[in-house]
């Protein structure tokens, strides 16, 4: 059952108006036939014009909605033909219907113009009857005028304008929700996103180095270097579900209050470089666990950080410093799955302070060049977090291949071809924690 606030339909709107015209012919024909006008026609004039006008201003109801202005216009000289007959209550009434309907359910333009012209006319129709009859009984005239067109036209202004303030209103609460939906699904597309990031970084690079070490296991020959590879492959493996499995604890008392967990830091490269040599030296320079020459000269992987920040700047923003780490992180574990025998290096270096801000820059170099061993698959997904990650602070970001510096000392020396991570992370002074 619909309720009372809902908008009637089309054809009971349409129905509406038939009934009024008929209505109005009806009783005006009734009224013509009991005799009872408004007065006596003008001298010289048969009464009989009354009934075309009666039936113009009923056929004129029927447009009201649908073409309210020309309905206006068909009206107009009917009323005034009416009124030379002697007129009808019937039709000054469906008149005064027109004129509303005319500012109600016409154009803005009509809806502005026709008030100001029925104004107009009830001075006019004032003034001029005063200056020619010179009574004061003159002043009536204008008093029906006005009643026939001004309070129709005000009333429906107002009508109209209470209408369109609601339409506004409807609108605007419309608009409100829509934004906030959008809003809605941005924030969880930012925050799908974030998980991504995040559980990449926590999980894949444990993953990678089990993908690692398995394919060297299965290569191995020697019982001593395939136990070793199984003990980095249990690590790896418990570190990786205690990972997954603190994530998962984050996600379900997400709504809970709990102790943040602690965010890694730069003070942890030397541990996550320490980690990346052990992966390094189970799986040997060509990924199989088989190492090409004696102890100490293994042409594998090594891992360097050369940490050129100045001792006293003052400390990082929290997620300058986890943008930081995790940039790294993810690209030693892309040397390990993917970079040729050689050293990489990790570069830290801050910017001086200007306009209250500093940058500080990380770098990645590893060897590139093919690679004898199996490889760990990549997705590209890790490079993607690291530039969403960059971009989120405002920074810069690039990864590729390129000429080693003409002075390296690091992978290959100069004139070798290298793969090259660098992010500069722009840092606001005095916002460290």
């Amino acid at each position: 059952m619909p309720s009372a606030s809902a908008p009637r339909p089309d054809h009971a709107r349409h129905r509406d108006d038939y009934l009024i015209a008929v209505a109005g012919l009806l009783g005006g024909l009734t009224l013509l036939a009991l005799g009872l006008t408004n007065g006596d026609p003008l001298p010289g004039l048969p009464r009989w014009p009354a009934v075309p006008a009666l039936v113009a201003l009923s056929g004129a109801e029927l447009l009201r909605r649908t073409h309210p202005q020309t309905a206006l216009l068909i009206g107009t000289p009917a009323l005034v033909v009416d009124t030379l007959t002697g007129g009808l209550i019937a039709s000054i009434v469906m008149f005064t219907d027109l004129v509303y309907s005319a500012v109600l359910y016409g154009s803005p333009a009509a809806a502005r113009r026709i008030p100001r012209i029925t104004e107009l006319l009830t001075v006019l129709a004032t003034i001029v009857p005063l200056a020619v009859i010179q009574r004061p009984e003159a002043l009536l005239i204008g008093v029906v005028i006005a009643f026939v067109t001004v309070a129709p036209a005000w009333t429906a202004v107002l009508i109209r304008n209470h209408r369109d303030t609601a339409e506004t209103a409807e609108l605007r609460a419309e608009q409100t929700a829509l934004l906030a939906e959008m809003d809605r699904r941005e924030a969880v597309i930012a925050e799908r996103a974030r998980m991504a990031r995040e559980l990449h970084d926590l999980v894949a690079n444990h993953l990678s180095a089990i993908a690692i070490h398995s394919t060297a296991a299965l290569s191995i020959d020697e019982p001593a270097a395939g136990r070793q590879a199984l003990t980095v492959i249990r690590e790896n493996s418990v570190q990786g579900l205690a990972e997954m499995r603190r994530m998962i604890g984050l996600l379900r008392d997400a709504g809970a209050e709990s102790a943040p967990a602690a965010a890694p830091t730069l003070d942890g490269l030397d541990a996550l470089l320490r980690q990346a040599r052990t992966a390094a030296a189970a799986v040997g320079p060509d990924g199989t666990g088989e190492h090409a020459g004696p102890a100490g000269e293994d042409p594998g992987l090594e891992f360097r950080l050369r940490d050129e920040r100045p001792p006293q700047a003052p400390p990082l923003p929290a997620p300058v410093e986890l943008a930081a780490y995790r940039i790294v992180q993810e690209a030693v574990t892309n040397a390990l799955k993917h970079a040729a025998p050689g050293e990489v290096v990790v570069k830290l270096s801050r910017t001086a302070p200007a306009g209250g801000r500093s940058a500080l820059r990380v770098e990645v170099v590893s060897p590139l060049g093919g690679r004898p061993g199996p490889r760990a698959p990549g997705s590209g997904a890790g490079l993607i977090g690291m530039r969403e990650r960059v971009a989120l602070l405002g920074g810069e970001f690039e990864a590729g291949p390129s000429p080693a510096e003409a002075d390296a000392d690091g992978p290959g020396g100069a004139g070798r071809k290298v793969w090259r991570v660098r992010a500069v992370l722009p840092v606001e002074e005095g916002s460290g924690s």
